[in-house]
């Protein structure tokens, strides 16, 4: 059995609970389904957020939406001068078989971070 690294972002409107907790599974379902993931898979998430939001964790959002029994961790993104604002990054690691296809997932203002990536 090996790992499998899975990346994606998204951004938010604004800065709210709602908001970051509801970004954080539309992109986890993204990855899930372009990735064909099967959710005991999934090894742990590892979340990163923009200073610029602090009214929620990203975990709240997925745990909420009923992973709970997936490890998360939720850090603050490094701040660099004139970097994407509003933004969730997420690192998903996954066990696979060796054949996991690995399709990263950049939604909404976040396409621009991977342009090559995004669809």
């Amino acid at each position: 059995m090996s790992t499998a690294a899975i990346r994606g972002a998204i951004t938010v409107e604004k800065n709210s609970a709602f908001e970051i907790e509801k970004a954080a599974v539309v992109l986890l379902e993204h990855i899930i389904q372009k990735n064909n993931l099967q959710r005991n898979n999934i090894a742990f998430l590892f979340f990163t957020c923009t200073r610029d939001l602090d009214s929620q964790y990203p975990a709240a959002g997925i745990r909420h939406a009923g992973y709970t029994e997936i490890p998360m961790m939720c850090v603050a993104e490094m701040p660099v001068k004139d970097s994407l604002e509003r933004c969730i990054r997420i690192l998903v690691v996954v066990n696979a078989d060796g054949n996991q296809e690995v399709r990263h997932v950049y939604l909404e203002g976040a396409k621009k971070l991977r342009p090559d990536l995004s669809d």
